[in-house]
């Protein structure tokens, strides 16, 4: 007799992906690792053949077979708006992992992975930036967050990108004298931001490790660089602004309700940014419990598999006992 699988949980970023197979209990029947979920770049059904092995090599640690006929529930990284998500959802269903299927955008997982009811809003800061909102009675606050073209600024990268261009102008003289100019390219070994600009220009440093640069702009603000601190102040404003709207349009703001950070900025708690935004917060929503998300999104997936299963509270508590 095979393995009762309720729930297919997936919370897949660009970087990993986590599978998780739940039993009708909550007990944690399997879990197993895969790599980033990339339908931009390697197409739909490539991206969901990496969902695919993973769930293989959960199933494989099984005592024996599976029954897949309970719900998928996966959030997933770059189903940034429903009709994507739609697009997902259909493709999911057609591998028969399951008879029932919903995909979410993967910051949904950190927002449940949270709360121990589906009621609150969450803000991540990691690459990029997002922020939802849900209600117990299945509304929802969300934004495209696709980037400069959908009203985001921020995140990693895009902290990244206003340090090297404030950098930059402080060295050239088009702008204010920064610290920035000398430890961004200090980060690479360079001693001048136009050695910086001339290696990423021409590949000596790759592109994609200007992500390291996101730490050492906090550092050069916590050592009382002005330009640098502006950055961390505007991204402080810019989080509070996306929690604020979602839980006007949700109507809470005046309501007792938890406000999740995630991802690595925020995860980090640099006190200038995390202190700032909860100074903030406090203004728009006196009432908001501000607090950074540890436990792991492949949770707050899980739980919203079994808020659509109607599993019963103790099932909840059960599956969350053992991530804690």
């Amino acid at each position: 007799m095979g393995v009762n699988v309720s729930v297919v949980a997936i919370d897949a970023g660009n970087s990993k992906t986590d599978v998780a197979l739940i039993g009708e209990d909550g007990t944690v029947l399997a879990t197993a690792r895969g790599g980033g979920f990339q339908p931009p770049v390697v197409g739909v059904e490539a991206a969901i053949d990496v969902l695919a092995a993973a769930l293989a090599r959960a199933v494989a640690e099984l005592p024996d077979p599976p029954v897949l006929s309970g719900h998928v529930s996966a959030c997933l990284a770059n189903a940034d708006l429903p009709v994507e998500e739609a697009e997902l959802a259909t493709a999911l269903e057609a591998r028969g992992w399951g008879s029932s299927v919903e995909v979410r955008n993967d910051t949904f997982a950190i927002l449940r992975a949270g709360v121990d009811q589906p009621r609150g809003v969450a803000v991540v800061c990691g690459a990029g930036i997002n922020c939802v909102g849900m209600t117990p009675d299945g509304r929802v606050a969300r934004f495209p967050a696709i980037g400069r073209i959908s009203g985001d600024w921020g995140g990693g990268s895009g902290l990244a990108e206003e340090a090297l261009w404030f950098a930059a102008r402080a060295e050239d003289g088009r702008g204010e004298p920064s610290e920035l100019a000398r430890t961004l390219p200090g980060h690479f070994g360079l001693d001048s931001m136009y050695g910086l600009i001339e290696a990423l220009h021409r590949g000596a440093i790759p592109l994609t490790r200007r992500h390291e640069l996101t730490p050492v702009l906090f550092a050069t603000a916590e050592a009382g660089d002005p330009v640098a601190a502006a950055l961390v102040k505007r991204q402080a404003h810019e989080v509070v602004a996306m929690a604020s709207v979602a839980l006007d349009r949700l109507d809470l703001l005046e309501e007792e309700v938890p406000v999740l950070l995630g991802g690595s900025v925020l995860a980090a708690r640099h006190p200038q940014l995390n202190d700032r935004i909860a100074a903030l917060l406090a203004a728009r929503a006196p009432k908001a419990e501000v607090s950074v998300v540890t436990e792991p999104p492949v949770l707050g997936a899980a739980l919203l598999g079994l808020d659509r299963t109607g599993a019963a509270p103790e099932v909840h508590r059960r599956l969350r006992a053992r991530y804690a």
